[in-house]
């Protein structure tokens, strides 16, 4: 288990280092960004998470199940619902504000706007963390180059959409009044989350050995349930919004490529 959590603290804290650097962009701009550069970050985010699901998480399920002797597609469904609904609770819980909302979602509550915007970030960020520790722990079980070639391709493409995303959270933050220093610090630790729970899955697939289809699965309907709720909604407001289609496509092509080159 020891090296499962190495490999997971490493992947996990590339993705989290990568959203620190796209939140350093507030050092070196003050406007947030445009609305059109915003719809192809959110698309691209979608794209990878998409591919992702499927080629990182969903395939390796079935197989996974399968070598084991069972049926592939009942944890590959079973996971994925229980992931969905893992992410609708937090939902319904987490207060939080999304940069294209007016009214907060969640739980009510008395926290500041900038907070609310740090959390809607956040309570994304937990799938992806949970996605790169249990690829990196199905690679440790099985032991293979091609599982860690493939796990590392997951941690490759969610640090690529995190610089984008680092920097969606730190300049609106800065241009609601927020020091450029705190502004930067909120914007980085909203990923911190990725290594917390990268790790937890680590450990708790240490545990459950046996379920790692299920809880790959899980990880994929927790990141799916962020994609159709969140991401693709907000890369398609307002006028043209074919600009976001292509940032999805274009994250979909990039993640896919990653993981069948270096799979």
């Amino acid at each position: 288990m020891a090296e499962s959590l190495i490999w997971a603290a490493s992947g996990t804290g590339f993705t989290f280092l990568m959203t620190t650097l796209g939140a350093a962009m507030v050092f070196l701009f003050h406007k947030t960004m445009s609305g059109k550069v915003q719809k192809i970050f959110l698309g691209f985010a979608a794209g990878v998470m998409i591919a992702a699901s499927v080629w990182s998480l969903l395939i390796p399920a079935i197989e996974a199940a399968e070598a084991s002797g069972q049926i592939g597609w009942i944890p590959a469904a079973g996971g994925f619902v229980l992931g969905i609904f893992f992410l609708y609770g937090l939902d319904l819980l987490i207060p939080h504000l999304h940069p294209s909302g007016s009214k907060p979602e969640g739980m009510s509550t008395s926290m500041k706007r900038t907070s609310l915007l740090v959390l809607a970030v956040t309570l994304h960020n937990i799938p992806e963390g949970m996605a790169v520790g249990l690829s990196f722990a199905l690679a440790a079980q099985q032991g293979d180059t091609a599982s860690y070639a493939s796990a590392l391709a997951l941690a490759i493409g969610i640090g690529i959409q995190n610089f984008p995303e680092g920097a969606a959270i730190s300049l609106p933050l800065r241009q609601e009044g927020m020091s450029t220093r705190r502004a930067f610090a909120m914007g980085s630790m909203s990923g911190i989350v990725e290594p917390i729970f990268g790790i937890l899955a680590v450990l708790v697939a240490a545990i459950i050995m046996p379920y790692m289809p299920w809880l790959l699965a899980f990880a994929a309907g927790a990141m799916m349930y962020v994609v159709v709720e969140e991401l693709i909604p907000e890369a398609h407001l307002g006028e043209h919004s074919n600009i976001g289609t292509f940032g999805v496509m274009g994250g979909f092509l990039v993640m896919m490529i990653l993981d069948v080159a270096l799979g």
